[in-house]
């Protein structure tokens, strides 16, 4: 049966419809007892082909900061039908994937919300999706299959949104409109039934969120929340029933920052094609940058849509270009759920994160123990470290100095639990089971004293050690990176929910915001000398090279190829 709690409740009625607050996720599951609650704002991880880039089943489960996580289904349409619609069981996708049911929410969306290359225009009746084998065309009846197989927690409605080069004239953002009204109705509509039969309301999806529509013209956006709370029409009635309006049937709203960035940036020069970065390498997003402008025109729209809908539904909020922008559009509009795909694409590039929220005082440690990032020539602090970098070769602290290892802070005598990075990189354990090949084996495993017992905190693993593993290729290395980065995002996350519960919380998150950005370099200097050393090692391991030797074919044949 579905459950008549709803998916998120504001942990107190907000003065107004915009601005910061906090809440709880609730996830009941049919057949369970047990709820899942997530106290919010909280981090929703990106995934690649149904995981979490660079981490094995292993290191996910030893990830607390992981609970949330977001799949993009289009990685599987490759086959028809997708390989997960096949697992039968309560949780399909859960067991094919290996995430644990009692640990893990997951949500299901079509498209990688991080994924900005340009795509084939959607149809009335489809969208287009990337898989490892090109574009293909997903219906609604298709998508709304595999949700009913695959019973995701929370599934994302199909929408249209635009990824052919903006500006988008009028006629196209309307169509934009219809079409996404039109495939919500088609996801909330219960199965035909024969005559006299009862439908069924349990086949309905349980927690269905919504792309707001409208690009980044605040007029389209205004009437695609308004078709939203209109009553539901006459002939589409006994399908939607008991829904008076098709937002009664939606549990929350998801905001895409990357079509709104090209959109609000054509507002002003003519869209550029950036065509395959560094031989498909890059992605378009990792040369997005934030800013105090940018975000208050990202408020606007976000504020746009949402004027006209309850504001006790949750907002989440994908593909943020930095924490200073996650931080304004906290302040100015109200998120619950926040995407990582930023400090995980980090560690890609070979980055530790290393920032605070609230900025500590003092804002730095000793600098003797374990090195604070580097200052840029505004004042700024870097948010993290290039371990590329041959600065870091003999340096053997810990990833991050605005935290503290698992294994020193249980030897100090003041332990400050909320400032330990709890990662699988700075506080890793001894494994809770070996092989054991001798009865030397047996007797070290069993003695306590001996540092190798079960489930015993060993020291962190050091900077030169992962700058090591960069520069030799090692898969191991963004595996730390990226259970590091996920956790210091994730304790962001939860310094945003410990200023909001002070007195007085809107005046004191709107302080301690200043305060982030008067610390932190917002300009990701550190991310522009991170790319240029980071593709160096991935071409030297052959990365693009297909790409590279495509172009110097193209060069060498100026001026001598005849076209047959």
């Amino acid at each position: 049966m579905m459950t008549s709690r709803p998916l998120f409740t504001p942990t107190s009625s907000p003065s107004k419809k915009f601005g910061p607050r906090t809440g709880t996720l609730f996830i009941d599951r049919d057949g369970s007892a047990t709820t899942h609650e997530t106290k919010t704002p909280a981090l929703l991880a990106a995934s690649s082909r149904g995981i979490v880039p660079h981490l094995s089943r292993d290191h996910l489960h030893i990830s607390q900061a992981i609970q949330h996580v977001q799949l993009p289904f289009e990685s599987f349409i490759n086959r028809n039908p997708p390989v997960p619609t096949l697992v039968d069981g309560p949780h399909p996708l859960h067991t094919f994937l290996g995430y644990s049911p009692d640990r893990h929410v997951l949500t299901m969306t079509l498209r990688d919300p991080s994924d900005g290359r340009k795509m084939p225009p959607n149809g009335n009746d489809f969208v287009s999706a990337h898989c490892t084998r090109g574009v293909r065309k997903v219906t609604a009846a298709s998508w709304n299959t595999w949700v009913d197989k695959c019973k995701p927690d929370i599934v994302v409605a199909l929408s249209d949104t635009p990824f052919t080069p903006p500006p988008h004239s009028q006629k196209r953002l309307t169509k934009s409109i219809e079409r996404s009204i039109a495939w919500v109705s088609s996801i909330l509509k219960l199965p035909a039934v024969s005559p006299g039969a009862k439908p069924n309301i349990a086949s309905r999806p349980r927690h269905v969120l919504l792309h707001l529509a409208g690009g980044a013209a605040l007029d389209a956006r205004t009437e695609f929340a308004d078709r939203l709370t209109d009553p539901i029409e006459q002939r589409d009635a006994a399908e939607l029933a008991p829904f008076n309006t098709l937002d009664d049937g939606i549990a929350g709203y998801v905001f895409d920052l990357l079509p709104l960035r090209s959109a609000i940036a054509a507002e002003s020069q003519p869209a550029v094609d950036e065509g395959d970065l560094a031989g498909g390498l890059l992605r378009v997003s990792d040369r997005h940058r934030s800013s105090p402008n940018f975000s208050a025109r990202l408020s606007e729209i976000l504020q746009s849509s949402l004027q006209a809908l309850p504001a006790e539904k949750p907002r989440v909020l994908n593909s943020p270009a930095s924490p200073h922008e996650v931080l304004r559009l906290v302040r100015d509009v109200g998120v619950d759920l926040v995407d990582s795909f930023w400090a995980q694409r980090a560690s890609d590039m070979g980055i530790a994160l290393d920032f605070r929220f609230p900025v500590p005082d003092p804002a730095v440690p000793d600098p003797s123990v374990c090195a604070p990032p580097s200052k840029r020539k505004n004042g700024r602090s870097d948010l993290g470290h290039n371990l590329f970098e041959p600065v870091y070769v003999h340096d053997h602290a810990r990833l991050a100095a605005s935290f503290v290892d698992g294994l020193s802070a249980s030897r100090s005598a003041e332990p400050a639990r909320e400032l330990v990075c709890e990662c699988g990189a700075c506080s890793p354990h001894s494994p809770s089971s070996r092989l054991l090949h001798s009865t030397v084996d047996v007797q070290a495993w069993q003695d306590s004293a001996c540092p190798t017992s079960p489930n015993k905190l060993q020291p962190p693993f050091a900077r030169a050690y992962v700058h090591h593993l960069l520069h030799t290729h090692e898969m191991s290395a963004h595996a730390l990176l990226a259970m590091h980065n996920i956790a210091v995002f994730s304790a962001f996350l939860a310094g945003i929910r410990s200023v909001l519960s002070r007195d007085d919380p809107e005046a004191e998150f709107a302080r301690e915001v200043t305060r982030f950005e008067e610390a932190y370099d917002e300009e990701l200097g550190l991310w522009d000398e991170g790319e240029v050393m980071w593709l160096q090692v991935e071409r030297a391991r052959g990365k693009g090279r297909l790409a590279r030797e495509k172009e110097k074919q193209i060069v060498s044949t100026i001026g001598t190829a005849v076209d047959l």
